[in-house]
């Protein structure tokens, strides 16, 4: 079992930054993926960054050149430093997790908010 925290959310001015931090605890030697997706209401769940099973980085396109994912390297925690906030970036934000037997692990979510 993993159990995934978060932290770092917010309420920010467009052009502002944020930095969020998951940290893994449980058996997290036998995850193979770890990143971040968001969720507005009323839409599905999406990807923000990913570092994937073959430790290449997966971002979004929305994202790409203003979002940075990074590990310690122990792997663990993993950071997805937002710069350049715009509003539609307001959403609830979600550490993911995946085991090499393709289980998904997902911590409780973090509200990042933009104003304009």
């Amino acid at each position: 079992q993993v159990h995934l925290v978060e932290s770092g959310g917010g309420l920010v001015q467009a052009g502002g930054s944020l930095t969020l931090s998951c940290t893994a605890s449980g058996t997290i030697d036998r995850l193979v993926a770890m990143g971040w997706y968001r969720q507005v209401p009323g839409k599905e769940r999406e990807l923000v960054a990913m570092f994937t099973r073959g430790g290449s980085i997966n971002y979004a396109d929305s994202v790409k050149g203003r979002f940075t994912i990074s590990r310690d390297y122990a792997k663990n925690p993993v950071y997805l430093q937002m710069r350049n906030l715009k509003p539609e970036d307001t959403a609830v934000y979600y550490c993911n997790a995946r085991s090499e037997t393709n289980v998904d692990y997902w911590g409780q979510g973090t509200q990042v908010t933009v104003s304009s």
